[in-house]
């Protein structure tokens, strides 16, 4: 266990050359990273290093350092996370006798979840308008449980049902930085995972101006 200290760290590092400075910085930085399980954002890893500290520059040197390993840092949910290379999820499961988590979601609830992702805030019935069949309760409480999802605000329609979004946890588990990273929706609609952009418009609630 590491020792605790009264003194604030040193994140300036001046008594020390520039070169051993960097690389202090960089050690400091994969630290931090290295012990949590979630993504790490900007302003924490700031707390680490200089004020000029070009941090960009300092996490792509870590990550040339990891050249060959079995795991690197994934720029994910608006911040840094170590993750394993996507080459070795195998050997993991079979460790861990685990299935294939590609399995946990299935082809309604893949659907439903894009839907989400690309319409939100929306409520279930839209979403059931937008697939053509109804979309239940339990579909929605799965992904929920799977943390991929969360309650918005409520909608403006008759009964004020809640509206769906996606959380960080979609973003970490399908490696992206922000929902702009998604794929162009025009790219779905052309693999027939979805109904035209136009069509899609048509089904959403309308919502008056004064709502």
């Amino acid at each position: 266990m590491a020792q605790k200290s009264s003194e604030p760290l040193d994140t300036e590092l001046v008594d020390l050359p520039q070169a051993l400075r960097w690389r202090e910085w960089m050690a400091r930085v994969e630290a931090v990273l290295f012990s949590s399980s979630e993504p790490v954002g900007r302003d924490v890893l700031a707390r680490v290093v200089g004020r000029d500290c070009a941090l960009d520059l300092v996490i792509e040197d870590v990550s040339a350092e990891l050249a060959g390993r079995p795991y690197e840092i994934a720029r994910t949910a608006g911040g840094w996370q170590f993750r394993t290379r996507p080459q070795h999820a195998d050997a993991i499961r079979t460790a861990r006798q685990e299935g294939d988590p590609t399995r946990d979601l299935t082809q309604s609830e893949t659907l439903v979840l894009t839907i989400i992702a690309y319409m939100q805030p929306v409520t279930r019935s839209a979403i059931s308008r937008m697939t053509g069949r109804e979309v239940s309760r339990d579909l929605i409480a799965r992904l929920h449980r799977q943390a991929l999802i969360a309650r918005g605000p409520r909608s403006p329609e008759p009964g004020a049902p809640y509206t769906y979004v996606t959380t960080p946890g979609f973003l970490v588990q399908f490696g992206l930085e922000t929902l702009r990273d998604l794929p162009e929706l025009e790219a779905l609609e052309d693999a027939g995972l979805l109904k035209p952009t136009a069509d899609l418009a048509l089904d959403l609630p309308i919502v008056s101006e004064d709502g």
